[in-house]
């Protein structure tokens, strides 16, 4: 049996219900390497998990070195190298490329995960001129002249749109780094120019030589200063010379090898980048792009991994939505609604609840205050919209400030 290396961090749904389902249709053996072995192990110690990995090895995945050193231990040569950690691309692409098995470019998952890393690569190459800087105290900030307000503060390698924000002036730039360095002194974060415009994504498979466009989200965002992604709709809103620009744009950077999720900004001028994910789009937008593309996505990025070519791949046409439902207020969570799945004919409705009755929630400002997500998909968009409306209206949590 062939075996798959399955770099994680923390227990995710994308690879629990997603990748290591895939992998066991496959017939592949699992091992997973990580940093958070009891974390796996108490997950995996349920009966009711749709799979589980043949074997959990504590390692620093962090550490290129570690998972090679790791994986060498081992007698066998590994079919296949992959993670779908934002945190960990690098570390597998460098050892993917040391057994010699497909991967990503190790240089492109650093810039890609390294947000000044990929705004000096576009400027460099002359594609995007947006001003930036990078600032690890109070003193580098006021050194910084001509700084164009309003402006973005966000962690050089964050995720999820935490400690994300819009800073109008000088006063609310200083304030928000301040708040940021309370929690982490030195930690690096990148000032950027502020783009205008609306939110969307391009989300790719690569084998290499070919990149095949899914299709995009248009995202709607919470109430500034905060990014917080409130719904995503999907659908191929690129006209033919945007969707090129884009990819254009990808590809300058270097990507075109297995999954990446893009964040762009489409304006006057045409789109202009956020960010680069190297991996699948998350927060459960990977489940719904599975049924509204009738397609078998995370068996189709492993695949990628282990050597095949993109090959045909036909896509469903269908209209899609993902609704998320973020806290308003901090507190326990005294009353909320369960998970369902309801299907009728082509209609499928899901609601995925991502906090447990009682739990305490802390409002942030990013993804980590979901509450749930409600993602529809339908044959058009007159039904997605109906059964939208109809399954919101029915979802209620009330929040105990005092709990």
């Amino acid at each position: 049996m062939q075996t798959l290396i399955l770099l994680a961090h923390v227990p995710t749904d994308a690879v629990n219900e997603g990748f290591l389902p895939a992998a066991r249709r496959l017939g592949l053996s699992v091992t997973l390497l990580t940093d958070q072995a009891e974390a796996h192990r108490h997950y995996f110690s349920t009966d009711d998990r749709p799979a589980y990995p043949d074997s959990i090895i504590e390692c620093d995945v962090f550490n290129p070195v570690a998972v090679i050193s790791e994986i060498s231990r081992h007698a066998e040569r590994p079919a296949a190298i992959f993670s779908n950690s934002d945190h960990l691309q690098t570390s597998t692409a460098l050892a993917a490329d040391y057994f010699g098995l497909p991967g990503k470019g190790w240089k492109v998952t650093y810039r890609a995960k390294n947000k000044a890393a990929m705004r000096e690569c576009l400027q460099d190459q002359g594609v995007d001129l947006l001003w930036h800087a990078v600032v690890t105290n109070e003193d580098e900030i006021a050194r910084l002249s001509a700084i164009p307000f309003p402006c973005v503060l966000k962690p050089r390698e964050g995720v999820g749109s935490q400690l994300v924000r819009l800073c109008e002036n000088e006063d609310a730039l200083v304030s928000h780094s301040r708040h940021v360095w309370s929690m982490e002194a030195g930690r690096a974060m990148l000032i950027e120019e502020y783009i205008a415009g609306e939110l969307y994504t391009l989300e790719t498979l690569g084998d290499g030589a070919d990149i095949l466009v899914l299709g995009g989200f248009h995202v709607a965002l919470g109430p500034p200063p905060n990014f917080v992604e409130m719904e995503g709709r999907w659908g191929n809103w690129l006209t033919p010379s945007q969707r090129a620009e884009v990819l254009r744009q990808i590809k300058a950077v270097g990507v075109g090898f297995g999954s990446c999720h893009t964040e762009f900004v489409l304006t006057e001028k045409g789109p202009r980048l956020i960010e680069i994910n190297y991996r699948t789009v998350g927060d459960h937008m990977e489940f719904m792009l599975e049924h509204t593309l009738d397609l078998a996505l995370f068996e189709k990025i492993l695949r990628l991994h282990l050597g095949e070519q993109l090959g045909a791949t036909p896509l469903a046409g269908r209209a899609a939505t993902i609704r998320y439902f973020p806290a308003d207020r901090s507190g326990r969570i005294a009353s909320a609604p369960g998970g369902f799945l309801r299907r009728d004919n082509e209609l499928r409705v899901e609601y995925r609840s991502l906090r447990s009755l009682g739990e305490h929630v802390a409002v942030t400002n990013s993804n980590k205050d979901y509450l749930g997500a409600l993602s529809v998909s339908a044959p058009d968009n007159a039904m997605l919209e109906n059964a939208l409306k109809e399954a919101s209206a029915a979802l209620v949590w009330d929040i105990d400030p005092e709990g």
